[in-house]
């Protein structure tokens, strides 16, 4: 699965990286080299930190099923079980 982004988005982190190479490394770039570095990212980067999200969201949510007899069931005939 590729990782894409909405074309303002995009926008939006081309400029965050063209800042990012001014501020940190004294160095300006450009709209193109800043989007291969996007793609860099995008290709090789993005897919481990999405994984990982995905991890950490069938974690939880495998916590919560896991705790659902305990929060969510409710005693049933309890005036005439006593």
């Amino acid at each position: 699965m590729s990782i894409t982004l909405p074309k303002e988005a995009e926008k939006r982190c081309i400029e965050s990286i063209r800042a990012f190479f001014d501020a940190h490394l004294e160095t300006s770039i450009g709209d193109l080299k800043a989007q291969l570095v996007l793609d860099f990212c995008l290709q090789e980067i993005c897919p481990t930190v999405y994984n990982r999200a995905i991890a950490d969201a069938q974690a939880h949510i495998a916590e919560r099923a896991a705790d659902m007899d305990g929060s969510l069931f409710e005693e049933e005939f309890s005036y005439f079980g006593k």
